[in-house]
């Protein structure tokens, strides 16, 4: 079981990881001039957390082995939900005007810090795991 669940693990590395620099090779090429710096900024920040996080989930797959399956699969999901809500949230955020849903900014802006909380939470499971581990 523990290897099916690093089997997974790695690959939505590897695919978190592919989107971030396609969706960061976007924004500066692609968004930059066409929203304002503000849009912009929240661009940036969502790529780089993606990136960030594509990593962890690297890191996971390699050290997951020395971990509980179950555990790793649940900093995982809360990884992948991290970045749906918090990466996803500020990319929709940013692009608004382009995609024509300004109206769902009340929606979008408290998803930002729910993404935020779940990235909070999976380092922090981590974290008490390897405590756990002494």
């Amino acid at each position: 079981m523990e290897d099916q669940t690093n089997d997974r693990t790695l690959p939505w590395a590897a695919a978190i990881l592919l989107l971030a620099v396609a969706l960061g090779a976007f924004g500066a090429h692609g968004i930059r001039d066409v929203v304002d710096a503000q849009a912009y900024h929240n661009w940036t920040t969502a790529a780089q957390y993606q990136f960030y996080h594509g990593l962890a989930l690297l890191f996971l797959a390699v050290v997951g082995r020395n971990l509980e399956a179950r555990l790793v699969g649940f900093v995982r999901i809360l990884f992948l939900l991290g970045i749906l809500c918090f990466c996803g949230s500020l990319y929709l955020l940013a692009a608004r005007d382009l995609l024509g849903i300004q109206g769902l900014t009340r929606v979008l802006g408290p998803i930002t810090p729910l993404g935020g909380l779940l990235f909070i939470a999976g380092w922090g499971t981590l974290l008490a795991a390897s405590l756990r581990r002494r």
